[in-house]
């Protein structure tokens, strides 16, 4: 009988290059359109990667939205300055009133020139954008993490001192979108346990150990902290409640504050790979999720969203690349019914980002 014999000296493989092809044999389901229209309540439209889409014809973009079923594009956009909101209201808005809602924003470095006058010069700066036609505010991570004040102190989440803009908010009935934190993993050492060592070594700005920046545990309870101070302001946790990980986490905020709600964006990388949890997560909070992307509109995400959301397919790429952007895992379909879908998809946000009971 012959006699194998195995290499033992085979040379290192670099992680970079270790691009498993896996042999499950496994269903394949294409889902090009929703089982129901669809309100993408996070995205951008002139962002870095996202397509340029304020230097395209507008109706090039409707096309595309078209052949997914998007109804109505929420653009968060504005949330970086008054200058993008107005060009982006003149540009996309007036073009297209019915598909477009445009949020506005905070300028968060007028706070030294300003001192002690900022916030109440921040509220009335909202009041001006909402009659200018912002139809929601946006707040990005840099609150919590780099904003300082007139005292070069760094403003936490929940600095009372914010109460004015947030109520200011609510009065006028604007959503607020909000999106602090990172990743959990983004707050860990970048060293051989991080599960996304290489998205973090492609990206070194997205790094936030502690110290010097708090802890990412800080961070979201201050963002419980002004939800539950502000109930009759409506906020939208961006990417799951800012907490993918720990949908035990959202699911408490949840219960405690009936005006918080999250959205799904740039987030089934996480919510995929713990399907039983995520599923019971949709089942029980289907009137509290809002379907969003956070992502450039091409022929490849809009279908991958609704694989996840509709099908029961199993260990699937979730975003299209040799080496995923989030990790190395693939992920589950959830398999919702219809009517958590048409929840998800469409009814929440239309009541959320439209007004519309």
């Amino acid at each position: 009988m012959a006699v194998i014999k195995r290499d033992e000296t085979l040379s290192p493989l670099s992680l970079s290059d270790f691009k498993p092809q896996p042999k499950l044999v496994t269903r394949e389901t294409q889902v090009a359109r929703p089982r129901f229209p669809v309100i993408d309540a996070h995205n951008h439209l002139s962002l870095p990667g996202f397509g340029g889409w304020d230097t395209r014809p507008v109706a090039e973009l409707l096309d595309h939205l078209d052949q997914a079923d998007v109804r109505v594009y929420v653009d968060l956009d504005g949330g970086w300055g008054e200058d993008i909101l107005h060009t982006h209201l003149d540009h996309f808005k007036a073009a297209a009133p019915e598909r477009f809602r445009i949020f506005g924003g905070v300028d968060w470095t007028k706070w030294a020139e300003l001192g002690d006058r900022f916030p109440d010069w921040a509220a009335g700066r909202l009041r001006q954008q909402a009659a200018r036609g912002a139809q929601g505010l946006k707040i990005w991570k840099m609150l919590g993490l780099t904003v300082r004040d007139h005292q070069n102190q760094l403003v936490a989440v929940d600095d009372p001192r914010l109460d004015v803009i947030w109520a200011t908010a609510g009065e006028l009935k604007l959503p607020i979108t909000i999106h602090i934190a990172d990743p959990v993993a983004f707050f860990d050492p970048v060293d051989n346990t991080n599960e996304r060592w290489e998205e973090l070594h492609d990206n070194v700005d997205w790094q936030f150990p502690s110290p010097p920046f708090p802890t990412f545990l800080t961070i979201v309870n201050g963002l419980a902290a002004a939800v539950a101070r502000h109930p009759k302001t409506i906020w939208v946790g961006a990417h799951v409640g800012c907490y993918a990980e720990n949908l035990t986490w959202v699911g408490a905020l949840l219960d405690r504050c009936p005006n918080f709600y999250v959205d799904i964006s740039e987030r089934i990388g996480e919510l995929g790979r713990q399907p039983y949890s995520a599923r019971r997560f949709f089942l029980k909070y289907a009137d509290r999720i809002l379907f969003g992307t956070d992502r450039p509109v091409d022929e490849n995400i809009y279908p991958t969203y609704y694989r996840f959301l509709e099908t029961d397919d199993e260990y699937f790429d979730y975003g299209n690349a040799d080496i995923p952007r989030q990790g190395r895992w693939r992920i589950y379909g959830l398999y919702l019914p219809d009517d958590v879908l048409h929840k998800v998809y469409y009814k929440n946000a239309e009541r959320i980002m439209l007004g519309i009971e």
